[in-house]
């Protein structure tokens, strides 16, 4: 009877142990060791770059060519908060012909803190109550003809 509540018990322990371990997701474009390697400035092109690393998270849709690949690591304990413990944002810059111009790599540390603006745009339009909105259809939809219409 005492191995039991010995196993028991042990198996307790383990259990709860386990829930306490962290969790680490990674999310986004995981790069390989070397891949950055083999793109070159000057000679390779957004096909190349496309092949080799995949479809860009973000591309700049005004102003210079630049796709971003972005990865992250999240640390997740229990009940916390998860956790930001790496991130690396790969910059590729792109001429007007379509050849890599640059590759830039920005990690966790390079990021900054972006504070939120508390303001809001207004729209343009009235306040209705829900008695305006239910009752301003009224008279609104003509009934249907013979042929549907």
């Amino acid at each position: 009877m005492k191995n039991v509540y010995r196993f028991s018990l042990l198996a307790a322990v383990a259990v709860f142990t386990a829930a306490c371990q962290p969790t680490m997701d990674t999310r986004g474009t995981l790069l390989k060791p070397g891949q950055l390697a083999k793109i070159v400035p000057g000679k390779s092109t957004e096909d190349d770059v496309t092949e080799l690393l995949g479809t860009p998270a973000t591309t700049m849709t005004y102003g210079e060519d630049v796709w971003h690949y972005i990865s992250s690591r999240v640390k997740t304990e229990s009940f916390f908060k998860p956790q930001e413990v790496e991130r690396t944002v790969v910059s590729i810059y792109f001429d007007k012909e379509g050849k890599v111009r640059e590759v830039k790599t920005i990690g966790l540390d390079q990021g900054e803190d972006i504070t939120m603006v508390s303001r809001e745009t207004p729209s343009a339009g009235k306040d209705m109550s829900v008695i305006e909105q239910l009752l301003g259809n009224v008279g609104k939809f003509n009934k249907t003809d013979s042929k549907g219409q």
